[in-house]
């Protein structure tokens, strides 16, 4: 496998497919999943000339299930460390839900004071910050993320398959195409991390205020947010973001779900791609 390790000593599973001189797209996964979870964004990218590049974030997928370090600042180090290791320029990066916090804090503190990234997509992201607080009224109340960590702790097994079954891809509406494989394809994901990690990421993607990244960076950002995300609810999250960039561009999808990138993989893919050539 393919690991770097980082200033702390944690071990971080990447992969890099495609010619090494071509233009690099990095994706960072969401929680509690791992890289397998972009492969459908990935080949496509390959077919298309990118060199594509994803890593599995500290305490999950295949990297080093460490007890310390499950909080954004490390999340966008060690993502940092990746780049640096691949000597990756001229990048766009693309996060998915607590991936997009990532990205927004990767690019912030590293990637655009370093010169690295070309643009940055935040796909259904947890940024600016998803806990309602007096400044953030719209955000989910503590108990809700209270009740992940319950759920958690007590059967991480059957959480893991209860969220994608219902919420995630929303196949808890009326008329959903269930599909087995995408759920089960979920649970090995999340089975395959840390229950610390995990149980510690539920705060950092809550009560991480990202307000200032956000407001740092300048590079063309696309944020993309399904009007339907029963996960990070898009009153929160995706316009309030759109604000506080410099240089973003906001697309709202009907109906889709949390995750979107999954369920309508060719339709997100269209878009990715045309923002990325734009």
């Amino acid at each position: 496998m393919a690991t770097i390790t980082t200033e702390d000593g944690t071990e971080i599973y990447y992969k890099d497919w495609g010619p090494k001189d071509a233009q690099p797209i990095m994706f960072h996964h969401g929680w509690p999943l791992s890289s397998d979870d972009w492969d459908g964004q990935m080949l496509f990218f390959l077919q298309h000339g990118f060199r594509v590049i994803a890593h599995d974030r500290r305490g999950h997928g295949r990297s080093a299930q460490v007890s310390e370090g499950h909080d954004m600042d490390h999340y966008a180090a060690d993502a940092s460390a990746v780049v640096a290791h691949l000597d990756l320029r001229n990048a766009v990066h693309i996060g998915h839900s607590t991936g997009g916090g990532q990205v927004a804090r990767y690019v912030a503190r590293f990637g655009e004071p370093q010169g690295r990234v070309a643009k940055a997509v935040l796909v259904s992201a947890v940024p600016p910050l998803m806990l309602r607080t007096e400044a953030n009224p719209e955000g989910l109340p503590i108990e809700v993320f209270d009740g992940f960590r319950k759920a958690l702790a007590d059967n991480r097994a059957q959480f893991f398959l209860d969220v994608p079954t219902g919420p995630f891809y929303g196949f808890n509406r009326d008329g959903a195409t269930i599909r087995e494989g995408v759920i089960r394809n979920w649970w090995r994901q999340g089975m395959m991390g840390s229950a610390k990690a995990h149980y510690e990421g539920i705060k950092a993607f809550s009560e991480t205020d990202q307000t200032e990244d956000l407001k740092a960076i300048s590079v063309p950002t696309l944020v993309l947010h399904g009007e339907d995300d029963q996960i990070v609810p898009i009153v929160a999250s995706a316009p309030k973001s759109v604000k506080l960039l410099r240089n973003g561009t906001l697309k709202t999808y009907p109906g889709l779900p949390h995750g979107m990138l999954t369920t309508h993989a060719d339709l997100l893919n269209a878009d990715l791609l045309a923002f990325i050539r734009g």
